[in-house]
């Protein structure tokens, strides 16, 4: 009996002793990750990992702080007379479903032809922008210069930001070059490793403390390189010239004056700064009216809200770019069609086809992986034929 006794006394204390090592090397692993800088890897476990998921989604805004943009009076979208009247094609309807679509949308001349939801999403329901937020911070760009609070496109950084100028390449650094994605920022735009800037952006407390520390690693202007952290450059440079938040300038000047439906939210970092670079918690009817601004030419019911010119030149695709970019919007004019388009994560588009005055929305999980020969998404010309085929459906019918 006593032996026995001894026996589990023995084993009692070396399991102690275990379990104290084990919390002696999860308190080094704590303090290690602090000291270094990567206790945003937290918030990224608690809200990915322990989820099931392996990166951000897009409905996630409720687990971050936001801003709210407020809107006015609503000018709801009006519908089409063939609205949903026509079935989705077998292979249009086979795609969403395999991408976990949430939001199909499809508007020409003005009026809604098809809107479909998926998932316990509807009209109002709030879904993650991811860097559709691009566009709409370069509109913001372009409302500041109508309002002269900045200079123009080609104004220095430094100009807002003079502390900057201390870094390599700092003063050669404008804010075309950061809405054109040819910044030159030592930043790879990983959305996968939890190590990345993206990733310490997005779950991180302070957004300031991620961008200013990067440096320039090649003169700005020479390169098309998309990176997240010029866009956040970007948003910090219009905040502290208007000396409002973005999200508060977001509601005056697009939010209230294009009638949307509903309240959008802006996620923010600990200190509540808006992630310029992403994350505007809206719907597909909303993000299709920012769509309908630049179709036409920063006008909306036919007033003027951006400088035309502006419009003119975020449709363009810059030097350097190999024709995918024009300022914070992608753009295809190798097509058969003309198009330009928004694009966020997981298969994130408002897409604008001039040629048939059409705006398509589609919000959703995941993405197709196909690329063209310039790395942009097969799927958005899918869309765009699948979507053609309402518009000539409806043609028909009106004969």
């Amino acid at each position: 009996m006593l032996i026995t006794y001894s026996i589990f006394l023995y084993q009692s204390n070396c399991m102690k002793k275990v379990f104290n090592i084990i919390l002696l090397i999860l308190a080094s692993l704590i303090i290690i990750t602090y000291i270094t800088g990567y206790n945003y890897l937290f918030r990224g476990i608690q809200l990915t990992y322990l989820r099931g998921e392996n990166g951000p989604t897009i409905d996630d805004g409720k687990d971050f702080p936001s801003k709210t943009i407020s809107k006015g009076d609503s000018k709801p979208w009006t519908m089409d007379i063939h609205y949903n009247k026509n079935k989705l094609s077998p292979e249009l309807e086979k795609h969403l479903k395999e991408t976990e679509s949430v939001s199909y949308l499809v508007i020409q001349h003005g009026k809604i032809l098809q809107e479909h939801y998926w998932d316990g999403y509807n009209k109002t329901t709030a879904s993650n922008s991811f860097s559709l937020a691009n566009t709409i911070t370069t509109l913001l760009l372009g409302k500041a210069i109508d309002d002269e609070r900045i200079k123009s496109i080609d104004q220095p950084f430094t100009e807002i930001y003079p502390e900057y100028g201390a870094k390599r390449f700092g003063k050669n650094l404008t804010l075309r070059n950061l809405t054109s994605m040819q910044a030159g920022l030592d930043w790879e735009n990983d959305h996968t490793s939890p190590f990345s800037k993206n990733a310490e952006a997005y779950y991180g407390f302070s957004l300031a403390n991620v961008v200013f520390e990067s440096q320039i690693k090649s003169m700005p202007g020479k390169k098309f390189e998309y990176q997240s952290g010029a866009m956040q450059l970007l948003g910090f440079a219009i905040g502290r010239a208007m000396g409002t938040p973005l999200s508060f300038y977001a509601s005056a000047k697009l939010w209230k004056p294009l009638g949307m439906e509903q309240n959008a939210e802006w996620t923010t970092d600990g200190l509540g700064v808006e992630k310029s670079f992403c994350c505007i918690q809206s719907n597909a009817r909303d993000f299709a009216k920012i769509g309908s601004l630049i179709l036409n030419k920063g006008k909306f019911d036919n007033i003027p809200l951006i400088n035309e010119n502006f419009v003119t030149q975020m449709t363009t695709p810059t030097e350097g770019s190999n024709g995918v970019y024009g300022l914070g919007l992608w753009t295809n004019y190798d097509s058969k069609i003309n198009h330009y388009y928004m694009w966020g994560i997981h298969g994130q588009y408002v897409i604008m086809v001039p040629e048939y005055d059409m705006i398509i929305v589609r919000l959703g999980k995941k993405d197709s992986a196909e690329k063209d020969s310039k790395n942009r998404p097969k799927e958005v010309e899918f869309y765009i034929n699948e979507s053609l085929k309402f518009a000539e459906k409806q043609s028909q019918s009106a004969l």
